[in-house]
């Protein structure tokens, strides 16, 4: 049994060392075209005729980069030249957001009060095992105090979106 295992180990080994023996091809260092960004090739020819010196120790590893598309510019479009119709689009997300942020206020403020009642004033009621373990009803405690803040936060949050919205006529 021990053989076999030497020999794999061995035939590994051998193995690796002949890859990385064909990997190491001398690199070359060439000054870039127009005091751009230096060149790596691994052509000793090429390399001799444009005069680039050779790296030692270390590996260098070349990524190709994918070129940089620029952006298009953009044309003016029908919908652009007729003012009064993006308006009235406009005007119509405005009123679906107003809504959406109106219904989403109404059910942190539910649920604002329903912690508040719950909580008690920072007396909850004791809930099962927390009349004997007094620091479960402290933690239960600190949870809801967080709790009614984050609720309180995500209230003011919505106010101030809605006063943001154009066309506010100060709802709060």
């Amino acid at each position: 049994m021990k053989p076999t295992v030497l020999l794999s180990i061995s035939v590994v080994f051998f193995a690796s060392s002949v890859s990385s023996a064909f990997a190491q091809e001398r690199i070359y260092r060439c000054a870039g075209k127009e005091g751009k960004t230096p060149e790596y090739i691994n052509n000793a020819k090429d390399a001799q005729a444009r005069g680039c010196k050779q790296i030692e120790g270390g590996n260098v590893t070349v990524v190709q980069g994918t070129p940089v598309s620029r952006p298009s510019v953009r044309v003016a479009t029908a919908a652009q030249a007729s003012p009064g119709a993006s308006n009235e689009a406009q005007r119509a997300r405005d009123s679906d957001t107003r809504a959406i942020l109106e219904t989403e206020l109404r059910k942190a403020e539910l649920r604002l009060a329903e912690q508040q009642k719950e909580y008690n004033n920072g007396e909850p009621e004791k809930q099962g095992i927390e009349g004997r373990n007094y620091q479960r009803y402290l933690d239960r405690v600190a949870e809801m105090k967080e709790s009614i803040a984050r609720h309180e936060s995500d209230v003011a949050g919505l106010k101030r979106e809605i006063a943001r919205l154009p066309g506010n006529t100060a709802q709060q």
